[in-house]
């Protein structure tokens, strides 16, 4: 086995490791909760003898040990169990609302990274300058707000005022993919603006330190533009940080969603876990925490594999 796959094969347990841990974390805390979740079910005029019934019906009358081991050999085999409001199965109640979070945070991406990343490099191509000095401002000010005063701010700038999109993302099976894109314009652009000046701050500091070296002087002194400069001898250096932190943002668009989803009431897994918890429905909300988690935890790995890759000195260790 080489260096790099024994590097990578330990990152891989780790995450294993650590998805473990979060799923232990996530069924403690929600079975810790104060309250009896039949009780809540069924109302407090329930008799004693139905709410003892309906606690066996749910295995809350066993230890936690066998609970939790009964619910993660359960989801190993793909099996999430039935919503208790409602009955339905997990796994056909989750599908549509995470494809809707993805297509949420995909659409973002598209967003973000783009300009995130030409932001970085013209920031650094005109390091110490108003145009630098401007970015920085713009990106300090959007990454200082929380997301939902981001998203106010453009429901009122954008839908009350000028009228030019919806404040309400409504969407549906049927509804087509422009009417899609225009829903969940405003929601994207908020996700967007709350990811990007990250992007954008650590790509013009790692070009920045790139270029104050040695071969980026000779490559100077040999006549090359800027512009040439900084594409073929610096961006290229620059990748294993940039790639490391799109792709950590990249993960936050995806678990950080949330508060995006309930302001614009957009029918994603976000806005699914908190109706879930406003109905104590806890198989749907141990369900959604755990695709959250996992998925943090897959793109936290990617960004980690992405950066030993990209590494030179990891790929050739001395």
């Amino acid at each position: 086995m080489t260096a790099i796959s024994k590097v990578i094969g330990q990152r891989v347990a780790l995450g294993a490791l650590t998805l473990w841990i979060v799923s232990l974390l996530i069924f403690a805390g929600i079975q810790f909760l104060p309250g009896d979740a039949a009780t809540e079910i069924l109302g407090q005029s329930a008799t004693p003898e139905t709410v003892a019934a309906f606690r066996r019906s749910l295995g809350l009358d066993l230890p936690f040990y066998l609970r939790y081991w009964e619910w993660l050999w359960a989801i190993l085999h793909g099996n999430f169990g039935a919503a208790l409001s409602s009955g339905r199965d997990i796994s056909e109640l989750i599908r549509p609302r995470l494809l809707n979070t993805l297509f949420l945070a995909a659409s973002a991406a598209a967003i973000a990274v783009p300009v995130a990343l030409c932001g970085g490099v013209v920031a650094a191509l005109y390091r110490n300058t108003f145009i630098d000095r401007a970015i920085n401002v713009i990106t300090l000010t959007w990454i200082s707000f929380p997301e939902f005063f981001v998203a106010y701010i453009l429901i009122l700038v954008l839908a009350v005022q000028a009228g030019v999109l919806p404040s309400l993302s409504d969407v549906g099976s049927s509804t087509s993919f422009m009417g899609r894109l225009a829903a969940i314009a405003l929601p994207a652009l908020t996700l967007a603006l709350v990811v990007m000046a990250h992007m954008m701050r650590m790509t013009r500091t790692s070009i920045v330190t790139l270029l104050g070296n040695q071969y980026i002087e000779t490559a100077r002194l040999k006549g090359l533009p800027e512009w040439r400069i900084l594409v073929r001898h610096a961006l290229p250096n620059a990748l294993a940080p940039i790639a490391n932190v799109v792709v950590l943002n990249l993960a936050y668009l995806i678990t950080g969603v949330v508060v995006v989803e309930v302001v614009f009431v957009y029918p994603g897994l976000g806005q699914l876990i908190v109706d879930s918890v406003q109905k104590r429905d806890i198989p749907v909300v141990q369900a959604c925490s755990l695709i959250f988690a996992s998925t943090y935890v897959l793109l936290n790995l990617t960004a980690d594999v992405v950066s030993i890759v990209v590494n030179p000195r990891l790929m050739h260790p001395k």
